[in-house]
């Protein structure tokens, strides 16, 4: 585990405006191989996960641009970010108008980040440090996910905890550039975008993602 993952952040990334999402702001990396091998190196994991709080993932641009184009979705509600990353869609929530906003990650440079993003736009996020998979539904109204759906193990997780979110009555709004594991059923597509990646993380610097709204669940 990195002695201070703040000062790790801080370290290896630079705040600036999401291109795509200019009303937010984030610190990030400009290549993803060397802060990979820094985190290694920092916690001495030769395992330790991909830096993904350091990049601005294509569903969660999507999220990002749906809130700022549908403020009502949040305004004014309680927001739910699980596996925040770098807290864009929390804090894409907050500028349009959320009155509470909670993020949630397991990662500590994730947390890290999500504060130091926050602070930086005057903001308050508060962070869930654990999985919250197998809790209850979030004390919300909204909950948003953006990019979820890239490896099977999480999708088969992740999935079964959303309906359960949708069935105690919580809003759920899903942002996904056609990953491989995005189910097809229970999803009601509600905008496209074409957002700017980077080809760091993608196959090309600009895809196609789709903001999604999880339907009722059938009784």
């Amino acid at each position: 585990m990195a002695a201070d993952p703040r000062a790790f952040v801080l370290r290896h990334t630079r705040l600036r405006p999401v291109p795509g999402a200019e009303h937010v702001r984030l610190h990030l990396a400009d290549e993803v191989l060397p802060l990979w091998r820094a985190t290694q190196v920092e916690t001495g994991d030769d395992d330790a996960p991909l830096p993904y709080w350091a990049f601005a993932w294509a569903g969660g641009l999507a999220l990002a641009r749906y809130l700022r184009e549908h403020p009502g979705r949040v305004a004014g509600r309680r927001v739910f970010d699980v596996a925040s990353g770098s807290g864009l869609c929390a804090l894409a929530a907050l500028a349009a108008g959320a009155v509470d906003v909670t993020a949630a990650d397991i990662d500590p440079f994730s947390w890290a980040a999500i504060r130091l993003n926050a602070r930086a736009a005057g903001q308050r996020v508060a962070v869930v440090r654990r999985d919250v998979l197998d809790d209850d539904p979030p004390d919300a109204d909204v909950v948003l996910a953006g990019d979820t759906w890239y490896e099977t193990g999480f999708a088969e997780r992740i999935w079964p905890w959303l309906r359960r979110c949708r069935a105690a009555g919580l809003d759920v709004l899903v942002g996904d550039p056609g990953r491989a594991y995005l189910p097809t059923d229970g999803l009601v597509e509600l905008a496209t975008y074409e957002v700017r990646t980077t080809t760091e993380l993608e196959d090309r610097a600009q895809k196609t993602a789709r903001v999604f709204e999880l339907a009722p669940t059938r009784v």
